[in-house]
């Protein structure tokens, strides 16, 4: 990525491209109107309803084992980039996205840069845009009021229904998603779960029917989609000489996906 001493500029690229967001240039704004981002996908459809900006952000508390973009981590691996910058570029694709689409910000962890967010948000909201946020809601409790207004959408990353096996996944805990999750649920803000499988991490029967029924007692979750761990990001670990855990572990066959598929569609929850 980009050096930190760079700063971003509005580039018009053809739908469906995904690029950095930096050009060499001008210093850094103000810190508020600031926020680090790692790269954008214009014309995303897997992120999210319709066609979507997708605002991949850097920084992440995790240290999911199977992650396939260790490469948003930290920060700094990011670029600087103003809201101004990122609102006129958003703005380009008004047109293809307002309909049935929208803006998804994502990452890395998005609400690392909570007050990043919550200027974004503000901003698509003003251009009319139904808005998104794919998190692992470990940061929910940053999410503030006026944050959540500003808020369609939440694309909930559940990485695990026991502690035990989260801590294993992520290194961290598993209650402030599940805290976030009951709070999206009191507001009646609808959620998309997202559920990796992994063979031998994240592939129990009790678990996930433990989160099947917990999901479906929430009331406000409009699908699941579970999403058949994949090994694409292997070499980005190999990269950066970190340990990565996963290795030699096998993508689930089309019969456990559609296994787990059938334990969420049993708890009453429409499932892709």
């Amino acid at each position: 990525m980009p050096a930190t001493d760079v700063k971003s500029v509005a580039v018009a690229a053809p739908c469906g491209g995904t690029r950095p967001v930096s050009a060499p240039g001008a210093a850094p704004a103000a810190a508020v109107t600031e926020g680090w981002v790692h790269s954008t996908e214009t014309c995303g459809t897997v992120d999210g309803p319709g066609i979507r900006y997708v605002l991949f952000l850097s920084g992440c508390p995790l240290r999911c084992a199977y992650c396939h973009n260790p490469d948003t981590w930290h920060r700094h691996d990011g670029t600087l980039t103003s809201v101004a910058e990122i609102l006129t570029d958003i703005g380009r694709y008004r047109g293809f996205i307002q309909a049935k689409g929208g803006v998804t910000l994502s990452g890395g962890e998005p609400l690392t840069q909570p007050r990043f967010v919550k200027a974004l948000l503000r901003g698509c909201k003003a251009m009319g845009l139904h808005t998104a946020l794919d998190t692992s809601g470990y940061l929910g409790a940053k999410v503030d009021d006026e944050m959540m207004a500003d808020l369609d959408m939440v694309l909930l990353d559940i990485k695990a229904f026991s502690e035990k096996t989260y801590h294993r996944l992520t290194g961290a805990e598993l209650k402030p998603t599940l805290d976030f999750a009951r709070r999206l649920a009191a507001l009646g803000k609808p959620i998309i779960l997202r559920y990796v499988l992994v063979p031998g991490w994240t592939d129990h029967d009790n678990e996930i029917r433990a989160l099947a029924a917990f999901a479906a007692k929430l009331g406000n979750v409009q699908r699941v989609d579970v999403l058949p761990f994949h090994q694409m990001g292997e070499h980005k670990w190999h990269d950066r000489a970190l340990d990565y855990r996963l290795a030699g572990v096998a993508p689930p066959s089309e019969e456990l996906a559609e296994h787990t598929r059938r334990l969420f569609r049993e708890a009453g929850l429409a499932v892709d």
